[in-house]
């Protein structure tokens, strides 16, 4: 559900963000998205996205049996399953990326830490410039709880995904903590019943900056084609480099 502020500035604008794709990860540690208060706010940017014509994929990463580590296929590693093999497409295909977690103690959740060692596990894939196969997507976080800790998590996530390659635009982040201390975490039932944050004017502001410069970023960079390869073509130190980009002990 979007506040009305949020309606009209899907409308009031004659910009074409169609072919863009955004692929939402949640990262909760609640088993089903139904129960994720993290899932409730990253469907409104999720929203916000659909009605200018985003192709949005939501992916919930409890679904899927996705162990920890940095290789591609971590059932050459030992592990008996790994789903993420199946999953890399989605993240392939996706123009923008957007990680959704839970604050506990102060910082990201468990299975966010698992989606960026297996982000990382990827990144000796190579784009056609020879770039890290993240260049030219756009990538920002969401992030709830009851705790203080949204700026230094969206820091810790975003820090990974820009060293990835993604580009992270301003304002990047956005989330719901509540009053420090116990209290309701995002869109739990008030005494007015309402959901806990669905009109706290910072959260949806936030919310609403991120989702915008997201896609503003993504068609930029669709757009022009990505960055020019000059300078940062990582197929050219190859040949004489001794570190093997393919090897993920040498790209720590």
């Amino acid at each position: 559900m979007l506040t009305e502020k949020q309606e009209a500035l899907c409308t009031d604008h004659d910009l074409v963000f169609t072919g863009i794709k955004a692929l939402f990860v949640n990262t909760s540690l609640k088993k089903a998205a139904k129960d994720s208060h993290t899932q409730l706010l990253l469907n409104v940017s999720a929203k916000i996205m659909e009605k200018n014509g985003v192709a949005v994929e939501h992916l919930h990463l409890l679904d899927h049996a996705v162990p920890p580590g940095v290789y591609p296929d971590m059932t050459e590693q030992g592990w008996d399953s790994d789903d993420w093999p199946a999953l890399w497409p989605k993240v392939l295909a996706a123009d923008i990326l957007v990680v959704g977690t839970p604050i506990w103690l102060g910082e990201e959740s468990s299975v966010c830490r698992i989606l960026i060692e297996r982000l990382y596990g990827m990144s000796g894939e190579l784009n056609d410039k020879g770039q890290s196969i993240y260049y030219g997507k756009a990538g920002g976080c969401v992030v709830t709880g009851n705790e203080d800790g949204i700026k230094h998590v969206a820091m810790t996530v975003l820090y990974a995904l820009s060293h990835l390659g993604y580009t992270v635009p301003p304002q990047a982040d956005c989330g719901w903590i509540g009053e420090a201390g116990p209290g309701p975490s995002y869109g739990d039932k008030t005494e007015d019943g309402d959901g806990a944050g669905f009109d706290n004017e910072f959260t949806q502001r936030n919310t609403t900056i991120m989702t915008w410069n997201l896609m503003h970023l993504a068609k930029m960079l669709r757009d022009s084609g990505g960055y020019s390869s000059h300078g940062n073509d990582r197929s050219a130190w190859k040949a004489g480099c001794r570190y093997d980009y393919e090897n993920p002990e040498h790209r720590r």
